[in-house]
């Protein structure tokens, strides 16, 4: 029976140290410039370029994993006047707030209407309608708001690129 249960503790030992040790290196890179050399090597060379945003994020227990390009010639062609109310939906503090209290678990309207920097309910309200007119939140139902799937890595690209 000693002999077994030293086993079996032996076992355990193992285990546990496999579990708690530091997860191995993730394999190096060729180059500092991996995701742009990848882009480069999938793009005709006759073209004007590409632009692409990728992003896997972990955030109030939800997973989110994104990538999305254009080329250049699209982007030079579009009309980007129709990309104001989008932006500028980002363009108040409180706005962009209430986007990183509802990333974090904040999705109540009764939680977010707690913190006193968003000022009064129907200021809340008035912005909350701003940010989810602009497609920046969805109606989840009940006073209850998200940041849809297809929007968090591209709010925290353009984050990343407002902060450069």
């Amino acid at each position: 029976m000693e002999e077994r249960l030293a086993a079996v503790e032996t076992q355990v030992a193992a285990l546990t140290e496999r579990l708690t040790a530091a997860p191995p290196a993730p394999p190096a890179t060729e180059g500092t410039f991996w995701a742009l050399d990848g882009l480069k090597q999938r793009l005709p060379s006759d073209g004007a370029g590409a632009v692409l945003y990728t992003g896997t994020v972990r955030v109030a227990d939800q997973h989110y994993d994104w990538q999305y390009g254009r080329t250049v010639d699209d982007l030079l062609a579009a009309d980007w006047t129709e990309l104001s109310s989008t932006l500028s939906a980002l363009a108040h503090p409180v706005r962009l707030r209430l986007l990183r209290e509802v990333l974090a678990g904040r999705q109540s309207t009764s939680e977010l209407a707690e913190i006193e920097e968003l000022g009064t309910t129907g200021q809340l309200h008035h912005h909350l309608r701003q940010i989810t007119a602009a497609g920046w939140l969805r109606s989840a139902g009940r006073g209850r708001y998200a940041v849809p799937a297809e929007r968090v890595v591209p709010l925290l690209a353009i984050l990343t690129a407002a902060g450069r």
